[in-house]
């Protein structure tokens, strides 16, 4: 007895056609979007710049061929290079990411929406550049910060009922997805465009987690943004040549992701996409005081809180008890030795040492130099993480959206300093009016590093005036961060 599947090509699958249909059809009416999309700008720019310092970092910047030239592609911030969209999506989004302190968003997966810049920026620089002849668009700031709400819309909504984690595959799977869609709009792509680019993204091949992981962290982690943005980059740009999708991508008997890749479960959604708006934007995370995993941002600040109370008497710790939710466990507790600064920025026990020795947590505390102090693995050797259930239960509570950690230190000689609890981040929406000074300093101080003061003064006058920064043209714009 014969049996046959059909070949009749399906619709395609509605998620593809929902997110299309948003990232065309709604307007963002929330003025509170697009002055948290202008600081997420700042701090985003902010990050790449301060990555700039680092060599393991610039060493991946420039064209994939040296000495490769594109006259009219987009500019790197603070760099010389001008790039092809790709490539310059690539180098942007691994700026902002390297050092780990861009924004953050926490659900059953967690991610940095602001990834989805690096392809944002390039594609609006590059197409700006190009506008003259009439083939591409030219673009203002206001569009970019546009395509950023939206952008984070899409990441944070998938991400907060479908663990990507949990079947090893790493969460820039949705920076690829989201950067996929709104480019491709950008680039002029119509509805049925971007439902084919969005199938392209979910047919790639994905990015296994392992290296965010033991026994296997490494610097991937800092630049795997940069990659999936940049590849989202180059699936629009080829769908915009005609290349077909793939309908049923998702939900494909056997061949489709949610059969390969997701256990034949399909994607959940808290909200239904057609009520999507710029609800991620207006409560995503900042961080502002500490380059560490955002899991272990309210452990750091518990941490500088002892140090006063411990600095005189490291070696007379016996225990440290880190109480925590379930995802910094699953993500961050580690034991033995650190191979590397990625693998040192990822672990809860190094992120508490370091403040409670130093009174300090910088980007520097991660490298080699700081971390040969005997001390600190003497310290990590002395943290116990435990979950507690009420933690994980107010980090996944949509109106709370905690990130908990409390640290109660023990001493040889019996005696117990009390708890020190912080359930909120500086960079959590509930401390905005407290977080905000503090993220525009941090941006000031990021310029600085990289610019005359004459373009300091420029770009941060013009960035804390958000109806002027809207209306500037973003070639005019990239063109404030020349090198």
């Amino acid at each position: 007895m014969s049996s046959h599947t059909s070949n009749i090509r399906p619709r395609p699958d509605q998620v593809l056609v929902d997110i299309a249909d948003y990232v065309v059809n709604r307007d963002i009416p929330s003025p509170l979007a697009y002055d948290t999309a202008r600081h997420c700008l700042m701090d985003s720019l902010g990050c790449a710049m301060e990555a700039l310092a680092y060599p393991a970092c610039t060493k991946l910047l420039g064209p994939v061929v040296p000495g490769a030239t594109v006259p009219d592609g987009a500019r790197i911030p603070g760099t010389p290079f001008r790039l092809d969209p790709v490539q310059a999506a690539f180098n942007i989004g691994t700026m902002i990411r390297w050092l780990d302190f861009n924004d953050t968003w926490l659900a059953a997966e967690w991610g940095h929406p602001s990834d989805n810049l690096g392809g944002i920026l390039a594609v609006a620089d590059w197409c700006s550049r190009n506008a003259n002849n009439g083939s591409r668009k030219s673009f203002a700031v206001r569009d970019v910060l546009t395509a950023m709400i939206k952008a984070h819309e899409i990441q944070g909504c998938l991400a907060l009922e479908n663990s990507f984690n949990k079947v090893g595959l790493d969460h820039v799977v949705l920076v690829k997805v989201a950067s996929t869609a709104v480019v491709t709009h950008m680039l002029g792509g119509s509805r049925d465009q971007i439902v084919d680019a969005l199938s392209q993204a979910w047919v790639d091949g994905q990015s296994l987690r392992t290296y965010r992981h033991v026994p296997n962290t490494g610097s991937r982690k800092s630049w795997a943004a940069g990659d999936a943005t940049s590849r989202a980059v180059w699936l629009a740009l080829i769908t915009l040549k005609g290349e077909a999708g793939y309908p049923s991508a998702l939900t494909a008997k056997t061949w489709g992701f949610y059969d390969v890749l997701f256990k034949g479960q399909p994607l959940r959604f808290q909200r239904p996409i057609q009520q999507w708006d710029s609800y991620v934007m207006e409560n995503v995370l900042f961080k502002i005081s500490f380059p560490a995993e955002f899991h272990s941002q309210t452990a750091a600040e518990c941490a500088m809180q002892l140090h006063r109370h411990v600095k005189e008497r490291i070696g007379d710790i016996k225990k440290i008890t880190i109480r925590t939710h379930e995802a910094a466990i699953r993500i961050i507790d580690k034991k033995g030795p650190l191979n590397n600064p990625a693998d040192r920025d990822h672990c809860m026990q190094y992120i508490v040492a370091v403040p409670l020795i130093f009174g300090r947590l910088t980007a520097e505390d991660y490298e080699n130099t700081v971390a040969a102090d005997p001390r600190i693995d003497q310290l990590r050797d002395k943290i116990t993480c435990m979950e507690d259930k009420k933690f994980t239960q107010d980090y996944y509570d949509p109106e709370k959206r905690s990130i908990a950690n409390g640290i109660t230190v023990e001493f040889k000689d019996g005696r117990k300093l009390d708890e020190v609890v912080v359930e909120y981040p500086i960079g959590h929406r509930f401390r905005r009016k407290e977080g905000i000074p503090l993220l525009e300093e941090k941006f000031r101080m990021s310029l600085a590093r990289r610019f005359t003061e004459t373009q300091q003064n420029a770009i941060t006058d013009l960035c804390l005036d958000l109806e002027k920064l809207e209306a500037t043209p973003v070639r005019e714009f990239v063109d404030m961060f020349s090198a």
